[in-house]
């Protein structure tokens, strides 16, 4: 659980880095997420940091929070956005940073089984800290795409590429698809230069490529046709085109050649 912590910490920090160094119009560039721009990236990351401190402190009112937004969804995923809507960045980037220390500190203090719920299924504090860390990297890669800006990977991918693979079954079930019942080999190329292997002894279905790669197209920031992975099987290859590793309603994805 330490390991997650502060893979966790360092995830948010090296975002940071990047939106301090931001200012004025730059906020108000648009992302490739339609309709969201710098702003309301940050404040979408605020928003469920703190739902997250809610879900781990005040379970009750979080399960309360869930039934109500359940009547609606789209007026849930626009309202969420308010307060970073009327805040400078400074405000901003201060709420930031409050909520998202208060939420790792929940964390931290947990045994890394505990049950905690979500708006998917529920799951464990290893597993929901992992989740958080997935959530920065994915909603910092949509400021870097916009603003044009290098972030160089690291092994924290490793965290991101295991729920990527975790996640395949929810994938499938969330499009309303039966869960398949092979699983699939993925083999992927760490930053680091070291090799990530899952279901080794899998042969029917396999994908490989760059762990960077695999973790954009899973949390939906690429479009699979997009990168340089090498999918084999009719599994794998259902698997690509809907892979979702974070919750809530499936995700629209990036279009087919918008990073070509």
């Amino acid at each position: 659980m330490k390991q997650i912590i502060s893979d966790l910490r360092a995830e948010q920090d090296s975002l940071d880095d990047i939106v301090s160094g931001i200012t004025g119009d730059a906020w108000s560039t648009p992302t490739p997420a339609e309709g969201w721009d710098v702003r309301d990236q940050i404040g979408h990351l605020t928003f469920f940091d703190e739902r997250a401190t809610e879900a781990i402190a005040h379970p009750e009112a979080f399960l309360a929070g869930i039934e109500a937004a359940a009547t609606d969804i789209d007026g849930y995923m626009t309202s969420h956005l308010d307060a970073a809507r009327r805040s400078d960045p400074g405000e901003i980037l201060s709420h930031w940073r409050l909520g998202r220390s208060e939420m790792v500190d929940e964390l931290d203090a947990l045994d890394p089984s505990a049950r905690l719920a979500w708006y998917g299924p529920p799951m464990s504090a290893r597993s929901f800290a992992t989740a958080r860390l997935m959530e920065t990297w994915a909603h910092g890669q949509d400021i870097i795409d916009c603003l044009e800006v290098d972030r160089a990977p690291t092994d924290r991918l490793r965290h991101i590429a295991f729920l990527g693979v975790r996640t395949m079954g929810w994938s499938f079930t969330v499009n309303g698809l039966a869960a398949p019942t092979e699983a699939v080999r993925v083999d992927l190329a760490a930053p680091s230069g070291d090799r990530w292997v899952w279901n080794e002894d899998s042969t029917q279905n396999s994908l490989s490529g760059d762990a960077e790669d695999f973790c954009l197209v899973v949390t939906q920031r690429r479009h699979i046709s997009d990168v340089g992975l090498d999918v084999a099987g009719p599994v794998a290859e259902q698997w690509m085109s809907v892979a979702q590793a974070f919750a809530g309603p499936p995700g629209e994805g990036r279009p087919a050649g918008m990073f070509a």
